[in-house]
């Protein structure tokens, strides 16, 4: 068979890259041709599909340290990706971040940054943000907005959910507390107001203006244009063709869920194989409520039992590369 690998990260265990080569290693020993896309949905890895950085500028991070955040530019078009800069991984995951206080001002930067380079094409993937404030941190390092006359800002959004739900939706992910839920929410319905009233833009029934912790909202407010995070990744690496010419798909991510469906990538690789009538293949850490959907499913932990999962994680990938090719054969 001719299998197309098209996965997302293992958050915290694996980079798709790494998944890609444990996969493609399985695959080939079984004597199957493999073919392989980086992808993302916007979020940790969105570099990589236009071919990685080649440029790293000091920032500031979420909760106000310095951090050095690596982006791309070529031919007056900059790809930013806000996890390099305002990034819950930054600040140690949700244990160590400040929900209130965590800011996008350090994403700000870079697109600034990048205006200075002499940036006419602003691509930004919004993804694994530490923050929930709206945009307002990027807005403010953005100005004198005026800058931005004559650019094209993309926002790639990994959610679809409206900018007003943001803060419930996935604050407690970040580590707000209910309370600090209520006053994040509360927060963006001012943002909200403030955007209608300074940029004459209401964000509030934008899909994905929520992604980021409403920095897709905020950029859209100041003339970005939000786009779904996967079909621009999927559109730069031209995946239709290959998901077309593939026998089987194998995608993946470290937890599948519903959310998954919703603007995510493994959602994404599902409907495009689909489309084109091709089986596919989800292979993924653990599986939460994910049944409700035609895609096929093998679990690590259900396979090879928790301990295992989490400390070899690619040999687990490798052995269930096998199991897909007992079970899923078209």
């Amino acid at each position: 068979m001719r299998i197309l690998l098209a996965p997302d990260k293992f958050r915290g265990t694996a980079t798709a890259g790494e998944v890609i080569n444990a996969l493609a290693g399985a695959f080939t020993a079984l004597g199957h041709t493999v073919d392989s896309k980086i992808l993302s949905d916007g979020g940790e890895g969105f570099l990589d599909v236009f071919g990685g950085p080649n440029r790293s500028t000091v920032v500031t991070g979420p909760l106000g340290d310095e951090v050095e955040a690596h982006w791309r530019y070529s031919s007056k078009t900059a790809v930013i990706e806000m996890s390099q800069a305002s990034g819950l991984a930054l600040v140690g995951g949700a244990e160590g971040n400040d929900a209130l206080a965590a800011s996008t001002f350090g994403t700000g930067e870079l697109i600034s940054r990048a205006l200075d380079a002499g940036a006419k094409r602003v691509i930004v993937g919004i993804g694994g943000s530490a923050s929930t404030d709206g945009g307002l941190g990027a807005l403010r390092a953005l100005e004198p907005l005026h800058r931005l006359r004559g650019v094209t800002m993309q926002i790639a959004c990994d959610v679809r959910i409206p900018f007003l739900e943001a803060a419930r939706v996935f604050a407690p992910q970040k580590g707000a507390s209910p309370k600090e839920v209520e006053f994040l929410s509360g927060r963006l319905v001012r943002l909200s107001q403030m955007f209608v009233s300074d940029y004459g833009v209401d964000v509030i029934d934008l899909v994905g203006g929520g992604a980021g912790g409403g920095l897709a909202g905020g950029l859209a407010a100041i003339g970005g244009q939000l786009e779904s995070g996967f079909e621009l990744a999927a559109e730069e690496v031209d995946l239709a063709d290959a998901v077309e010419r593939s026998d089987l798909v194998v995608t993946g991510e470290g937890f599948l869920d519903e959310e998954s469906f919703d603007g995510k990538l493994v959602g994404g690789v599902a409907e495009y194989a689909e489309s084109f009538g091709v089986p596919a293949v989800a292979i993924v850490g653990e599986s939460f409520n994910g049944s409700n959907h035609s895609l096929g499913v093998v679990s690590l932990v259900e396979e090879f039992g928790r301990n295992r999962a989490m400390n070899d994680t690619l040999g687990c990938i490798g052995d269930a590369a096998r199991l897909v090719i007992e079970r899923h054969r078209p």
